[in-house]
Protein backbone atom coordinates (compact mmCIF):
# COMPACT_ATOMS: atom_id res chain seq x y z
CA UNK A 1 0.00 0.00 0.00
CA UNK A 2 0.94 3.53 -1.04
CA UNK A 3 0.00 6.55 1.89
CA UNK A 4 -0.07 9.63 -0.40
CA UNK A 5 -0.01 13.38 2.02
CA UNK A 6 -1.34 16.08 0.85
CA UNK A 7 -0.48 19.16 2.60
CA UNK A 8 -1.83 22.65 1.83
CA UNK A 9 -1.70 26.32 3.46
CA UNK A 10 2.08 25.44 4.21
CA UNK A 11 3.30 28.11 6.92
CA UNK A 12 5.83 30.55 5.46
CA UNK A 13 9.76 30.07 5.41
CA UNK A 14 9.90 32.85 8.07
CA UNK A 15 8.11 32.19 11.94
CA UNK A 16 7.84 35.54 14.25
CA UNK A 17 8.59 34.88 17.81
CA UNK A 18 5.97 34.29 20.07
CA UNK A 19 4.75 33.12 23.90
CA UNK A 20 4.80 29.58 21.97
CA UNK A 21 7.06 29.93 19.32
CA UNK A 22 10.39 30.67 19.42
CA UNK A 23 10.56 31.88 15.58
CA UNK A 24 12.73 30.55 12.80
CA UNK A 25 14.19 31.23 9.15
CA UNK A 26 14.35 29.34 6.25
CA UNK A 27 11.46 27.05 7.58
CA UNK A 28 10.99 23.39 5.80
CA UNK A 29 9.32 20.11 6.56
CA UNK A 30 9.68 16.61 5.48
CA UNK A 31 8.48 13.16 6.27
CA UNK A 32 10.87 11.68 8.71
CA UNK A 33 12.35 7.92 7.98
CA UNK A 34 11.81 5.48 11.13
CA UNK A 35 14.08 5.85 13.99
CA UNK A 36 16.23 8.09 11.66
CA UNK A 37 15.72 12.11 12.47
CA UNK A 38 18.42 12.97 10.31
CA UNK A 39 16.57 11.04 7.14
CA UNK A 40 14.40 13.34 5.77
CA UNK A 41 11.78 12.49 2.76
CA UNK A 42 10.94 15.23 0.44
CA UNK A 43 12.14 18.08 2.25
CA UNK A 44 9.51 20.84 1.38
CA UNK A 45 10.27 24.73 1.78
CA UNK A 46 7.89 26.44 4.19
CA UNK A 47 6.26 28.95 1.54
CA UNK A 48 5.72 26.03 -1.11
CA UNK A 49 1.74 26.47 -2.55
CA UNK A 50 1.81 22.60 -1.37
CA UNK A 51 3.38 19.75 -0.51
CA UNK A 52 2.84 15.99 -1.18
CA UNK A 53 4.64 12.76 -0.34
CA UNK A 54 4.28 9.18 -1.44
CA UNK A 55 5.18 6.65 1.33
CA UNK A 56 5.57 2.65 0.37
CA UNK A 57 4.05 0.40 2.81
CA UNK A 58 2.91 -2.87 3.80
CA UNK A 59 -0.24 -3.90 5.24
CA UNK A 60 -0.95 -6.99 7.41
CA UNK A 61 -4.46 -8.07 8.74
CA UNK A 62 -4.55 -8.89 12.51
CA UNK A 63 -6.93 -9.51 15.17
CA UNK A 64 -6.72 -5.86 16.07
CA UNK A 65 -7.23 -4.75 12.82
CA UNK A 66 -4.49 -3.40 10.21
CA UNK A 67 -1.17 -2.78 11.05
CA UNK A 68 0.83 -0.97 8.52
CA UNK A 69 4.46 -0.81 8.60
CA UNK A 70 7.28 0.73 6.26
CA UNK A 71 10.45 2.93 6.04
CA UNK A 72 8.59 6.12 7.01
CA UNK A 73 5.99 4.92 9.83
CA UNK A 74 7.46 5.32 13.08
CA UNK A 75 6.09 2.16 15.84
CA UNK A 76 6.24 3.50 19.06
CA UNK A 77 4.45 2.99 22.25
CA UNK A 78 1.07 4.08 21.74
CA UNK A 79 0.39 2.90 18.08
CA UNK A 80 2.30 3.69 14.58
CA UNK A 81 2.12 7.11 13.04
CA UNK A 82 4.31 9.45 10.38
CA UNK A 83 6.37 12.18 11.58
CA UNK A 84 6.44 15.39 9.61
CA UNK A 85 9.24 17.23 11.03
CA UNK A 86 9.83 20.95 10.72
CA UNK A 87 13.28 22.72 11.03
CA UNK A 88 15.51 25.11 9.57
CA UNK A 89 17.88 24.59 6.62
CA UNK A 90 21.37 26.66 7.08
CA UNK A 91 24.09 27.90 4.24
CA UNK A 92 25.41 24.72 3.83
CA UNK A 93 22.20 23.03 3.35
CA UNK A 94 21.93 21.28 7.55
CA UNK A 95 18.15 20.41 8.14
CA UNK A 96 17.76 21.29 11.85
CA UNK A 97 14.60 19.73 13.31
CA UNK A 98 12.42 22.16 15.94
CA UNK A 99 9.11 20.46 15.79
CA UNK A 100 7.24 17.42 14.41
CA UNK A 101 3.83 16.78 13.84
CA UNK A 102 2.22 12.91 14.07
CA UNK A 103 -0.05 11.38 11.76
CA UNK A 104 -1.53 8.52 13.82
CA UNK A 105 -2.41 5.49 11.50
CA UNK A 106 -5.06 4.58 14.85
CA UNK A 107 -6.72 7.53 13.54
CA UNK A 108 -7.64 6.37 10.58
CA UNK A 109 -11.01 5.26 10.78
CA UNK A 110 -10.88 1.32 10.29
CA UNK A 111 -13.43 1.05 6.81
CA UNK A 112 -11.23 3.45 5.37
CA UNK A 113 -7.84 1.41 6.36
CA UNK A 114 -9.84 -1.67 5.27
CA UNK A 115 -10.56 -0.19 1.79
CA UNK A 116 -7.07 1.56 1.62
CA UNK A 117 -5.07 -1.66 2.20
CA UNK A 118 -7.63 -3.45 -0.72
CA UNK A 119 -7.26 -0.54 -3.34
CA UNK A 120 -3.72 0.37 -2.29
CA UNK A 121 -3.79 3.62 -1.72
CA UNK A 122 -4.75 5.25 1.47
CA UNK A 123 -4.56 9.43 1.13
CA UNK A 124 -3.79 11.69 3.77
CA UNK A 125 -4.96 15.45 3.16
CA UNK A 126 -4.26 18.63 5.90
CA UNK A 127 -3.42 21.86 6.24
CA UNK A 128 0.15 22.46 7.88
CA UNK A 129 -0.33 26.01 9.62
CA UNK A 130 -2.57 26.53 12.41
CA UNK A 131 -3.12 30.00 14.02
CA UNK A 132 -1.14 32.91 13.11
CA UNK A 133 0.44 30.95 10.63
CA UNK A 134 2.57 28.59 13.22
CA UNK A 135 4.03 24.98 11.78
CA UNK A 136 1.33 22.21 12.31
CA UNK A 137 2.70 20.37 15.05
CA UNK A 138 1.99 17.62 17.90
CA UNK A 139 -1.00 15.00 17.17
CA UNK A 140 -3.23 16.27 14.08
CA UNK A 141 -6.69 14.47 14.64
CA UNK A 142 -9.57 14.93 12.52
CA UNK A 143 -10.76 16.74 11.64
CA UNK A 144 -7.53 18.41 10.85
CA UNK A 145 -6.96 15.19 8.54
CA UNK A 146 -8.66 13.67 6.44
CA UNK A 147 -7.70 10.27 5.31
CA UNK A 148 -9.62 8.41 2.81
CA UNK A 149 -9.34 5.35 0.75
CA UNK A 150 -7.90 5.97 -3.03
CA UNK A 151 -7.23 4.34 -6.01
CA UNK A 152 -4.44 6.26 -6.70
CA UNK A 153 -2.31 9.21 -6.25
CA UNK A 154 -4.70 10.24 -3.71
CA UNK A 155 -7.43 11.54 -7.10
CA UNK A 156 -10.04 8.98 -7.05
CA UNK A 157 -12.09 7.89 -4.12
CA UNK A 158 -11.79 4.09 -3.33
CA UNK A 159 -14.35 1.00 -3.70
Amino acid sequence: MQIHIEASDLPGRTGGAGTDFAGFDNIHVGVQRKDRPDELLGLRPGDAPGASWTLDCTTVSTAEGIEVSGPYVQNRLGGRFVYLSWGTVDASGTFTMFRRAKLMMADVDPEVLGAASRTGHLTARLRLSVGRGRPRCARVRPPDITWSATTGGGDTPGT
